[in-house]
Order: structure tokens, then sequence, then C-alpha cells
């Protein structure tokens, strides 16, 4: 229960890597505030479950794409639970589509969804933290993307390469203020966003022969992650991205 009494944000909170990373920071004692786009119940049972480790936990809709919406999500929180402690900025999309083929509305789309509100969360998020003092912790959920090429998922590749950058400059300028930032780079993870992959069993086979460890990773497992770099275990990392990848950017043909 070392989070205890601390307030976290989660963006993108409602399934996924988001709905294990709300589970496990409220395991650890914090109050959450998880943010989603979409499907109320599916919020509504993330916090209800989260809820059954004692701390409070809220739902609350915004799209944090766009600014109007973001601002009033933080304002929200802040009124409902006093102030910002952690930020987990884990809201994403993607299009699967290549520099030949996307749209305008495509690229605008992921990235507001992925950088923009990355980007301006951390801001709102720090300017409280400075305000209210004592430091904080902004975590980035990236990807391996954010430097590995995936050629034909090209705007979901600059999001995340943005995010990396953000990482560390704003880790960098946020330093004396005791903000801590750091990313986490997934990489292949069971989540809805890859499920098109888990259900094809060729091309699972496929992607977990590319992996070392042999298989995609379990939400859980990167919301443990995040839940370390949020703790007192992680005083001295920050402008980092922390790879949880199972080996698939080292792996090699044996050439």
């Amino acid at each position: 229960m070392s989070l205890k009494n601390k307030v976290a944000i989660v963006t993108g909170g409602s399934s996924g890597i988001g709905r294990a990373i709300v589970l496990e920071l409220a395991r650890r004692g914090a109050n959450v505030a998880l943010d989603y786009h979409s499907h109320s119940d599916a919020a509504d049972a993330v916090a209800k479950e989260a809820q059954t480790s004692g701390s409070r936990v809220i739902g609350l809709k915004a799209d944090v794409g766009k600014l109007d919406e973001l601002r009033s999500l933080f304002a929200t929180i802040i009124k409902e639970l006093g102030r910002v402690d952690i930020l987990v900025n884990n809201a994403g999309i993607e299009t699967r589509s290549s520099l030949l083929e996307t749209s305008e509305e495509q690229y605008d789309k992921v990235l507001a969804v992925n950088l923009k509100s990355a980007f301006f969360a951390t801001q709102f998020a720090a300017r409280q933290m400075i305000e209210h003092g004592g430091g904080g912790r902004i975590i980035n959920i990236s990807s391996v993307h954010e430097d590995w090429p995936m050629p034909g998922n090209t705007p979901y590749c600059l999001s995340k390469g943005g995010m990396r950058m953000l990482t560390r400059t704003a880790g960098v300028e946020l330093a004396p203020h005791n903000i801590l930032v750091t990313g986490v780079g997934p990489g292949a993870v069971e989540t809805p966003i890859n499920e098109s992959t888990m259900r094809n069993p060729d091309l699972l086979q496929k992607l977990n022969k590319a992996i070392p460890l042999g298989r995609m990773a379990k939400p859980e497992e990167i919301a443990s992650l995040v839940g370390y770099l949020a703790d007192e275990g992680a005083t001295y990392l920050t402008a980092t991205t922390i790879f949880a990848d199972g080996g698939i950017m080292q792996g090699s043909p044996g050439l």
C-alpha cells in the first residue's frame, strides 16, 4: 500500500493495458481516475473491480485528443480527488495504414489521441504538481515502435516516436521539480488492439516465433512495471524508456 493517499490518472483505462494499470495502482493503494472514450459499462466494471482494493476509483468520459475535454477532465479530477500525483498517458489508437495510404483525417486522429493528449496531459499534470509541491510521476505508455519501424503503421510509429522525445525532454525540464517522467515500451501484448493476430493461428505462431521469450505479454506484466515506476523504488529513473518486449527488438535471424 505504498501509494496510499496518492492520486493517479490513467487515460484509456477501461480496457487492455489501461485496465490492468488501474487495477495495479489501486492495489498499491492509490486513488485512481480512469478516463474512457466509450463503453461506460466497461469503465464502470473496471472501477468496481479496482475498488475491492479499498481505493477510491472513478470513471470519467473524455476524448483526450480534444484539448477542451482533456482540460475539463483534469478539472473534474482535481475537484473530486484533490490533486494529481501520478499521470499515466496510456490512451492510444492506430490505423494500420502506410505512408502512401494514410489520409489527413487518419493522421490527425492518431496524432491527437496518442501524442497531443500526452503532451498536454503532461503539461496540465506538471503545473498542478508544481503548484502543490512534492513532485510526481508521469509515465508514458509508448511502444517498441517509438524506436523500431513498423511498415504499414506509419502514423502510429510517428506518434510513439514523438512520445519518446516527450519523455526525454519533459524529464529533463521537470527534473528540478522532482517530477520524474518515464516511458514504458511494450512489445506485443494480449489486448484488443492485437485481437486479429491472436485469432489467426498462423499469424500468432509467426509472432511468437519472433519473440525470444516465445509469447505475447499479459497486460498485467506491463502494469506491474508501471506500478514499479509509480512507486518508491523508482526514485532515480527519469527521461528514459524501459522496453518490456520479451526481447523482440533484439531478435536476429542469425546471419
